[in-house]
């Protein structure tokens, strides 16, 4: 450990300007009548997605007989659903979430999520109040609307959507990706890698830009389109080669939801991951009623790195990975 290892990793000027931004965030959302809240942090289930990776830690209960696990959460995402059907009407959260997954130029296993929900609208309408946000914090211009299937096509060629498992890995191969193409029989999976390394970096250089419809089998918790099957209503938002942003349409089917989880757990067994505790109080919710809403998820530490023109995570927060 370095002997000024003790000091933050971001300068006290930048944490005041991110004060301010997050004040300006607040007030945004309090002249349009979002509601802020809280909601744990630890929870006892947990995303069952094969790609999201949760910590674990045993909570000693005194008058237990053992210890039960909880799970730090990776968004806030299920609690905020549970209030939504609760009655809640719109709201928003600035809050910690946890992944054990990646530390890096754009990531910290402790990051800070901007997430929210909006009854009543849809994605599309969203979009629309994510753009006030990004306009207001980084003073861009409004941002593009392109879809999944055709940036996909644009960069590599090829249509991602109609394409079989045969021809994502011809094309994989076409990259370098020999071995992995080899081996995979996920379609998904090589669509991520060619997406991420290939695509992403291309969009939205010179203004935001939101990728929408995703493909149906990368839909996680949004609905499906009811006019092109195909494609889920779901969006991503990049600026400068850097994801922002994710978000839907809300699917509101508790039992497809809970078919999903399922699904996913299937899916990890088969890869060799744990399988994860479905959470029961938010299929229940769901089932009791959650409202039609569109949500997202926003990460504010790839906001900030924008807006104050930092080139690394770790210069936006206090005290990153190695000095927590």
């Amino acid at each position: 450990m370095r002997i000024d290892n003790w000091r933050p990793s971001a300068s006290i000027a930048v944490l005041k300007q991110r004060a301010l931004i997050l004040q300006k965030i607040r007030y945004f959302f309090a002249e349009h009548e979002v509601l802020e809240v809280d909601t744990p942090a630890l929870s006892h289930a947990t995303v069952t997605d094969e790609h999201l990776h949760s910590f674990c830690t045993q909570f000693n209960h005194p008058f237990a007989v053992q210890t039960s696990p909880l799970y730090l959460q990776t968004s806030p995402e299920f609690a905020m659903k549970r209030l939504l059907s609760a009655g809640s009407g719109p709201i928003y959260q600035i809050c910690k979430s946890f992944r054990n997954e990646e530390a890096g130029r754009y990531h910290n296993p402790e990051f800070t999520m901007l997430e929210w929900y909006r009854p009543g609208f849809d994605h599309l309408q969203l979009m629309t109040e994510i753009n006030e946000i990004i306009q207001m914090v980084l003073g861009c211009d409004e941002a593009d609307r392109v879809t999944y299937q055709n940036i996909f096509e644009q960069h590599l060629g090829c249509c991602p959507l109609t394409s079989t498992l045969s021809d994502i890995k011809t094309l994989a191969c076409q990259y370098g990706y020999h071995d992995l193409a080899a081996a995979e029989d996920n379609k998904d999976i090589l669509l991520m890698l060619l997406f991420s390394q290939h695509v992403e970096p291309q969009i939205g250089q010179e203004r935001p830009c939101f990728v929408m419809e995703f493909p149906a089998s990368q839909a996680a918790l949004a609905k499906i389109n009811p006019i092109n099957p195909l494609v889920a209503e779901r969006f991503e938002l990049y600026f400068k080669g850097i994801e922002l942003a994710n978000g839907f349409h809300e699917l509101t089917d508790g039992q497809e939801q809970l078919r999903r989880f399922e699904q996913d757990n299937v899916r990890r067994q088969n890869i060799g991951l744990d399988i994860m505790p479905i959470d029961k109080n938010f299929i229940a919710a769901i089932n009791f009623g959650l409202p039609a809403c569109a949500g997202v998820a926003l990460g504010i530490d790839r906001l900030l790195m924008l807006a104050l023109s930092c080139s690394d995570i770790d210069q936006v927060i206090a005290f990153e990975n190695s000095r927590a």
